[in-house]
C-alpha cells in the first residue's frame, strides 16, 4: 500500500523501516531480526575494531541475504589537550574518591573511530547494499571509492542547511534527525543545539527542500509516529530506542530497567559522557556535572575518564555514570522481538494511513 515506494525501491526492502544504527546497543543479532522483518537491519560500526566489524559482517551474511547498512561516524580527531583532560579528571575526583579509584589510571584514547582507510577498505571489500554517515560525510576521496562499490549512501540531517548540503555532495538518502530522537544528534554545519527543530517541524521543510527521498528519525516508537512521518512526506522512518528493550540489542540490564520507568520529561541532551551532544535518561552525572558542561574534553575523549566511574557504579547495581541513551518517546516503547516490532510498526502505520 505504500504510495511512496521510493525507499523500498532504492535499497531493496520489503517494509520502509530502518534500524538506527546505535553504537553499543546494536550488533548482528539485532540487524538479523530487522532484516529477516522485511526491515533494513544496521550495524553501527563507530565501537567497534576492523577485526570486529568483519566477525559481525560474517555473522550477518551467513544468516541473512537480505540489505544491510554499515553505519560511521565521520568527526574530526580533536587534538589531544592535556591541560583540558587534566582539568576533567579533577572535576570527576571526587566521584572517583567515592569509588576507591585512581584517577590518574584512567585509560586514555578516543573509544569512538572516524571513517577512515581502514573502513573504507572493509565497505570494498564487504560491499554493503547501503552505507550511512554521522556528523557530516568523510572526505570525497574517501566517499568516492564507497559509490564505486555501488552501496546507497545516506546521511543525518539536523537541519534543512545540513539535508541540502548532504544532497549537494551526491546523498541518495536523507535521515531527517529531529531533536527528540535518542543517542548522539548527527549536527555537523554549527554547534548551537538550542536551536535544532523537531521531528514534526524538520522532516516537512527537508523534503520540501530536496529532492531525494526523506527518512523520519526522532520520537518515533510506534505505528502513530511512523504514520505522522509519512503524512509529514517521509518516504521511511527510522527507528531507535524502541528497538532497544528487544531480547536481540545489546542493551543492558541497568539501561533496560531505566527504560522501563522512562518519562517523556527526563531525558535531555548531554555531553559529558563523549564531549558531544546526545540525548538520554537524566542520571546522577548529569544532574551533578551536566547536562552540557564547558569542562568536558571535545568528541570523543571525555569518554575515557568516565569508563571507570561506569564500571565500577554498574557492578554494584547502579547507572549513575552509565550513558542511559533514549528518545523522548521511550515510554511507548514495548519490548518484544526485533522481528516482530518492525512488522507492527509498519502493520499499525499502514492501518492508520489507509482509514
Amino acid at each position: 500500500m505504500w504510495r511512496d515506494r521510493r525507499i523500498l525501491d532504492l535499497f531493496g526492502i520489503e517494509r520502509p523501516v530502518l534500524l538506527a544504527p546505535m553504537a553499543g546497543s546494536g550488533g548482528s543479532e539485532l540487524a538479523i531480526a530487522v532484516a529477516q522483518a522485511g526491515g533494513l537491519g544496521a550495524l553501527p560500526c563507530a565501537m567497534l575494531s576492523p577485526e570486529q566489524v568483519r566477525t559481525e559482517l560474517g555473522i550477518i551474511r551467513q544468516r541473512v541475504s537480505k540489505p544491510i547498512n554499515l553505519n560511521f561516524f565521520c568527526h574530526t580527531p580533536p587534538e589531544p589537550d592535556s591541560g583540558r583532560e587534566a582539568d576533567w579528571r579533577g572535576r570527576l575526583a571526587a566521584y572517583y574518591s567515592e569509588y576507591g579509584l585512581d584517577p590518574d589510571a584512567a585509560p586514555a584514547g578516543a573509544g569512538r573511530n572516524p571513517f577512515n582507510e581502514e573502513a573504507c577498505m572493509i565497505v570494498e571489500e564487504y560491499r554493503p547494499e547501503i552505507v550511512s554517515f554521522h556528523f557530516g560525510l568523510p572526505k570525497e576521496q574517501l566517499l568516492e571509492r564507497v559509490r564505486k562499490t555501488e552501496a546507497k549512501i545516506i546521511a543525518s540531517a539536523t537541519t534543512v542547511a545540513e539535508a541540502r548540503w548532504l544532497e549537494e555532495r551526491g546523498c541518495d538518502a536523507i535521515i531527517a534527525q529531529g531533536a527528540e530522537a535518542g543517542g548522539h544528534r548527527g549536527i555537523f554545519l554549527e554547534e548551537d543545539i538550542s536551536t535544532q527543530p523537531g521531528t514534526m517541524a524538520l522532516v516537512p521543510q527537508v523534503v520540501d527542500a530536496v529532492s531525494v527521498p526523506v527518512i523520519a528519525a526522532g520520537g518515533i516508537s510506534d505505528g502513530r509516529g511512523m504514520a505522522a512521518a509519512f503524512m509529514l512526506g517521509a518516504s521511511a522512518v527510522q527507528v531507535g530506542t524502541a528497538y532497544l528493550q528487544s531480547p536481540e540489542a545489546l542493551t543492558g540490564p541497568l539501561h533496560r530497567e531505566a527504560l522501563a520507568r522512562a518519562r517523556d520529561d527526563r531525558t535531555v541532551l548531554t555531553n559529558v559522557f563523549t564531549g558531544r551532544p546526545a540525548r538520554g535518561l537524566i542520571n546522577r552525572i548529569i544532574r551533578e556535572v551536566g547536562p552540557i558542561s564547558a569542562e568536558a574534553p571535545a568528541f570523543p575523549l571525555a569518554t575515557a575518564a568516565i569508563a571507570p566511574l561506569r564500571k565500577a557504579a554498574e557492578s554494584a547495581g547502579s547507572g549513575d555514570f552509565s550513558p542511559l541513551w533514549a528518545g523522548q518517546a521511550a515510554p511507548l516503547a514495548r519490548p518484544m522481538p526485533a522481528a516482530e516490532l518492525t512488522r507492527k510498526l509498519s502493520e499499525d502505520a499502514e492501518k492508520l494511513l489507509t482509514a
